[in-house]
């Protein structure tokens, strides 16, 4: 075994009296609130009223959790119903036990902040523009979740760096895993940074960021997704097409979709009003377009 490797944790589940604390939960939380927070201040930066973006993270949240499950049960359906299954059907509800999709997150997440904006008249694209990094800080952040769960960890390894699983979520005494949660939220982390210096750098407007994002979260996601196995019985159970998990003809799909976004709207310079009728609207045309904040300037 090498020298170095990365522990998981002994538990994830603590208790206050009666009251379970999930650290997976805790990991998600923490994320919402930290992307919330930062795009609040980014939407503000681009003269967007205050409270709007925590208004819409609220039906954000509440579609985007509901999607990340049905994402996850639908393409991990064996692991509930049918003659492979390892849990009872129930189970699928159980969003704390892990199985949260981003696909699904992004996707029905998407329909909730596109309600949230008809209803209170702004910019979906602008919106989108503006939560793009937040979202991958958030991702970054909610990562860890998995591992306090030890789950969705890659293949063997004897790089110093391997994490250690227990035998009670797939792992083998002796062997090390590569921490496929570790890449992808540093990756996120990384993405992050990008889009802020990427927004600051260009006119990436009309919902160019988010499609910016999207390109390079899918780039990182499959390659990272490659190395993930999901082991029951010492068989990786993941559904695959072509040699290929699913995971990763998202990705290739979505990867591929953005960059056409990016392509087709190249051209689209002209500064998109974050708010119609902002009573911010003055201060930010004030400023020749530009945020009153350099470091939020997208």
């Amino acid at each position: 075994m090498p020298l170095a490797s990365i522990p998981s944790p002994s538990q994830g589940v603590w208790y206050l009296g009666f009251i379970p604390i999930r650290a997976y939960a805790l990991c998600f939380i923490l994320a919402i609130v930290f992307g919330t927070w930062l795009s609040e201040r980014r939407w503000r930066a681009r003269g967007g009223e205050k409270g709007a973006i925590s208004d819409i993270a609220v039906p954000a949240v509440i579609f985007g959790l509901i999607g990340a499950r049905l994402y996850h049960v639908i393409t991990d359906w064996q692991t509930y119903f049918g003659p492979r299954a390892i849990k009872e059907p129930y189970q699928a509800l159980f969003i704390w036990e892990g199985g949260l999709s981003i696909w699904g997150a992004v996707a029905l997440g998407g329909v909730g902040v596109w309600l949230a904006c008809r209803r209170r008249g702004l910019s979906l694209r602008a919106v989108a523009d503006t939560v793009a990094p937040g979202i991958a800080f958030g991702q970054a952040i909610a990562r860890w979740g998995n591992w306090f769960n030890q789950e969705l960890y890659g293949g063997p390894t004897t790089l110093p760096w391997g994490l250690e699983i227990d035998q009670a979520h797939g792992g083998e005494p002796g062997v090390l895993y590569h921490p496929t949660y570790l890449y992808e939220s540093l990756w996120d982390a990384a993405l992050g940074f990008g889009l802020i210096l990427a927004g600051r750098r260009f006119t990436l407007r009309h919902g160019r960021l988010f499609a910016l994002y999207v390109a390079g979260y899918t780039f990182g996601r499959f390659w990272i997704e490659g190395l993930r196995i999901d082991p029951v019985g010492g068989v990786d159970h993941a559904v695959t097409l072509l040699g290929l998990r699913i995971n990763q003809w998202t990705s290739i799909v979505l990867f591929a979709g953005a960059l056409v976004y990016l392509w087709a709207t190249r051209d689209k310079g002209t500064e998109q009003l974050a708010v119609p009728a902002s009573t911010h609207k003055a201060s930010y045309e004030e400023n020749g377009g530009q945020s009153s904040d350099p470091i939020e300037r997208t």
